[in-house]
């Protein structure tokens, strides 16, 4: 199996060059028979790196230590589920799970565009091939998962235990579904360059490839997040560690991307702007993964140490060299084909939106590659701590909340009064009185009362919006329900955003509260002490110990209350593992968790005494589970987004004109 694997990723490599060349030679000579090559290869490339990645899943399964791979990530002690999670615990298997779902990508696109533009598709595929070339050239020569050792130990090293959870199982490869999704946009819009088709055929072939993309990064950094919640024991899920950041850069970008070409549908405008978007995206999405496996930045996400940082940031210096190359070869073809009318306007809207979005991913950029560039400079790696992340995106995130709720309400080309007070009057009003209510309860937080308020605010304008469509069709005599099914129905993409607007307001109402009103208090306790916090009281009663084949585990033994109610055991622990793991790291914390929805216990065993005395760290966090629950909202209405429709959608627009001195209106 081994030499089964390491030989198929060496063809995977050599099918991806000639399907690069194939396709561009076929393109311009005319010769179908060599893009049906190509075509063919792309799927050849699949089929191989399937085979390399089950040949590697089959060793890890079966603990073959002749790998050096299977070595370092596992151990005999290790389940069966961590055994197949350690694919991507490691630099190699990481980079062979993104040719994977680079190759699955690829054959997908090929399928699906069979009877598409075939000046297009060609340039298309042998963008894909192109980055397959990269990826494939890595796995296969430079940092292959086959290597194997000259002496076969006996035992591995076993797999890092802050990896041994279940997030952690789905998270990475949710995130690299993300960061590789995006390149296929991104071949979409090189293609068009390519070939010179540069009307909006790129931006309706690769939408749904886009959102796809968008939609697993979203849910990513959301079970990222929640892993580090659960997992590292301090009492947050956010600490804008570079690697969190460098997965949150991309999804900036694309967010920014997806708004934009809304703009170039309708109105033929911003085509320039948005193939910068898109290259920009991409850049992130690699810098990304060459942040998270490269081990130039220190973080407790990254789980990688190599020496391919070089090969890496040749590849994005080539990106970056050939894209705009390109883009400035047909500047002149994507003049837009219409003007800005008025500065309120949702075109106008949409711009400040995109707008902001990059500044906020040039914020995290520069704190991110800050203590590399010190370093490089100076000698000395100065870090760039939450304090600069929270004062720079903090005011960014509140304004794009308010676009938010204005960009999909506000009328094209140019919004009138009665446009602005049809669509605002009530949802500003509902704004303003949250922000009363919550100042007459005591809240005295500038940044929270403008977030809820800004919050209400876009509810208020997607229920209204809601509302008014489902009315309509009620007065036609259709059930209520039934009405709502039927607008969502028929125009998936308006109203599915909408949804995904619901779900994002929800995250940011958990965020907020659970940043800004959090509670916290350490305690030394011995046997029968009790510490209080926020309606909570905890009543110590011990420590237990037991063992396993991989750990020593310590357990401080609570009795919980609430209000003077029983809430049953919480038990926080504190495991030394037998087995070092990748980083050398052999003891990890189990925190204690009592999630509701309107706040979390979270339990943290900080320490122990020979004495039988336990050190514990109380926070009460209100309303985390709103993130988690905002995040299910959201999935749902990317979902309801991408979801085929069985006729076709579009919107009705209703134009008002005045014919022999009577106002009428048409729907076109």
């Amino acid at each position: 199996m081994v030499e089964t694997g390491r030989i198929s990723v060496i063809l995977a490599f050599a099918i991806s060059v000639y399907v690069v060349f194939a396709s561009v030679y076929g393109a311009r000579s005319g010769k179908s028979d060599f893009v049906m090559s190509a075509r063919n290869g792309v799927y050849a490339v699949f089929f191989l790196l399937l085979i390399a990645t089950i040949a590697l899943l089959h060793s890890l399964v079966n603990l073959d230590f002749s790998l050096k791979y299977v070595a370092l990530n596992t151990s005999t002690d290790l389940p069966v589920v961590y055994r197949f999670t350690s694919l991507w615990a490691g630099q190699a298997g990481s980079l062979l799970l993104w040719s994977l779902i680079l190759s699955i990508y690829s054959a997908l696109v090929v399928l699906d565009t069979r009877s598409r533009s075939r000046l297009l598709m060609p340039y298309v595929i042998a963008v894909l091939a192109a980055i397959s070339v990269f990826f494939t050239f890595v796995v296969g020569f430079v940092e292959s998962p086959f290597e194997t050792l000259p002496m076969i130990p006996s035992e591995g090293r076993g797999l890092n235990p802050i990896l041994q959870n279940a997030y952690m199982a789905i998270h990475p490869v949710t995130l690299y579904l993300g960061y590789v999704g995006v390149s296929v946009p991104f071949a979409f819009g090189m293609g068009a360059l390519l070939s010179g088709q540069l009307g909006d055929d790129w931006i309706k072939f690769s939408r749904k490839w886009t959102l796809f993309a968008w939609t697993f990064l979203s849910v990513g950094l959301l079970l990222g997040a929640r892993w580090a919640y659960l997992e590292l024991g301090w009492g947050g899920y956010w600490a804008w560690d570079p690697v969190e950041n460098a997965a949150f850069m991309p999804w900036l970008a694309g967010t920014a991307f997806l708004h934009s070409v809304m703009i170039q549908e309708k109105k033929g405008m911003l085509k320039k702007w948005n193939m910068t978007l898109i290259i920009i995206t991409f850049f992130l999405a690699v810098f990304g993964t060459f942040i998270t496996r490269s081990g130039v930045i220190s973080s407790v996400h990254s789980f990688a140490q190599s020496d391919i940082g070089p090969l890496f940031l040749g590849f994005i210096a080539f990106i970056l060299l050939f894209s705009f190359a390109m883009f400035l070869y047909r500047v002149r073809d994507l003049e837009s084909e219409n003007k800005f009318d008025s500065i309120l306007s949702r075109e106008s809207a949409f711009i400040f939106n995109n707008l902001l979005f990059l500044g906020a991913a040039f914020a995290v950029f520069l704190g991110t590659i800050f203590p590399i560039m010190s370093e490089a400079l100076t000698g000395h790696k100065i870090l760039v701590g939450s304090p600069y992340f929270n004062k720079v995106n903090v005011p960014i995130a509140l304004v794009l909340i308010f676009l938010m709720g204005v960009g999909p309400l506000i009328s094209w080309r140019k919004a009138s009064k009665e446009n602005l007070v049809r669509n605002f009057l009530v949802p500003s009003i509902l704004g303003v009185v949250t922000a009363a209510v919550l100042v007459a309860l005591g809240v005295r937080d500038v940044y929270a009362l403008l977030s809820y308020a800004l919050c209400a605010f876009v509810a208020g304008t997607v229920f209204t919006e809601f509302f008014r469509g489902a009315s309509v069709r009620s007065r036609r005599g259709e059930n209520p329900a039934l009405a709502f099914v039927r607008l969502v129905s028929r125009n998936k993409r308006r109203y599915g955003g909408y949804i995904v607007h619901i779900g994002v307001v929800i995250i940011v109402l958990g965020i907020t509260s659970s940043s800004v009103f959090v509670t916290e208090k350490q305690a030394t306790l011995t046997k029968g002490q009790s510490v209080e916090l926020g309606g909570y009281a905890l009543t110590y009663r011990g420590l237990e110990q037991y063992t396993t084949d991989a750990k020593n585990a310590t357990v401080a033994k609570l009795d919980g209350f609430k209000n003077g109610k029983p809430i049953g055991d919480i038990s926080p622990e504190k495991n030394v593992y037998k087995y070092e793991g990748n980083r050398e790291i052999n003891q990890e914390t189990e925190v204690a968790l009592r999630s509701t929805f309107t706040d979390d216990l979270y339990v943290i065993l900080m320490s122990y005494g020979e004495d039988g005395t336990a050190t514990i760290r109380v926070m009460v966090n209100p309303m985390v589970s709103w993130i988690w629950s905002g995040g299910v909202v959201l999935l749902i209405g990317a979902i309801v987004t991408m979801w085929p429709g069985g006729r076709k959608e579009r919107d009705e627009v209703f134009v008002r004109y005045t014919l022999h001195g009577r106002d009428t209106t048409a729907k076109v």
